[in-house]
């Protein structure tokens, strides 16, 4: 599009990121605007799961995260050989949603990113129900190969959008690179509220 940058027409099918199974089909718009911002991106999905069943779903990751005798910590998910921990299962679950919200931001027509391991996380201990965690993730930059290592302070409560507050660093470079305020994301697609950096 002339003077606002590419746009692609996109149709693809989703899995789910535990089982493998067949998640539901989507229709997206993606425009890639020439100066440097996150894509705009419109989608629509039909998912073979039910609501229900992803909030019961949601429920039993929080009530595991809820029921823990003292805060969760860990480091290396996965460990060298690609395993986690069953208990560590939720708190991996968390990260690679959150962690999807700083690939968004991040990634352009040319970069993408994966999530290649949670370097550490601790839980902290709140008096309302939310549960919120400090993360150090390293993202796999691609065609690159560099390892990004960010921040990340996530904040969640089924049936509320996920918070990701972010701030990322080159290894290579050193330097911070840049962050985020809030981010909240829905399947209706990622929305960004700007703000200080934690």
């Amino acid at each position: 599009i002339p003077e606002s940058g590419h746009k692609y027409y996109l149709q693809f099918s989703t899995e789910d990121y535990r089982t493998g199974e067949d998640a539901g089909n989507c229709l997206a718009t993606v425009l890639y605007p020439k100066k440097k911002s996150p894509p705009v991106v419109s989608i629509k999905c039909s998912h073979t799961k039910d609501q229900k069943e992803i909030q019961e779903e949601d429920n039993r990751i929080y009530q595991r995260i809820r029921h823990q005798s003292k805060p969760i910590t860990g480091n290396n998910i996965p460990d060298s050989y690609g395993n986690i921990e069953p208990a560590l299962e939720p708190v991996w679950a968390l990260a690679v949603a959150g962690s999807s919200s700083i690939m968004w931001e991040k990634s352009t027509e040319t970069l993408r990113y994966s999530l290649a391991q949670v370097k550490s996380v601790r839980q902290w201990i709140r008096k309302d129900d939310f549960t919120e965690f400090d993360y150090t993730v390293l993202l796999h930059e691609i065609p690159t190969q560099e390892i990004i290592s960010c921040h990340m302070r996530l904040t969640w409560l089924p049936g509320h959008p996920l918070k990701v507050k972010h701030f990322c660093a080159s290894q290579s470079h050193g330097g911070v690179e840049e962050g985020s305020g809030a981010e909240s994301g829905s399947a209706a697609g990622p929305a960004a509220e700007k703000g200080a950096n934690f």
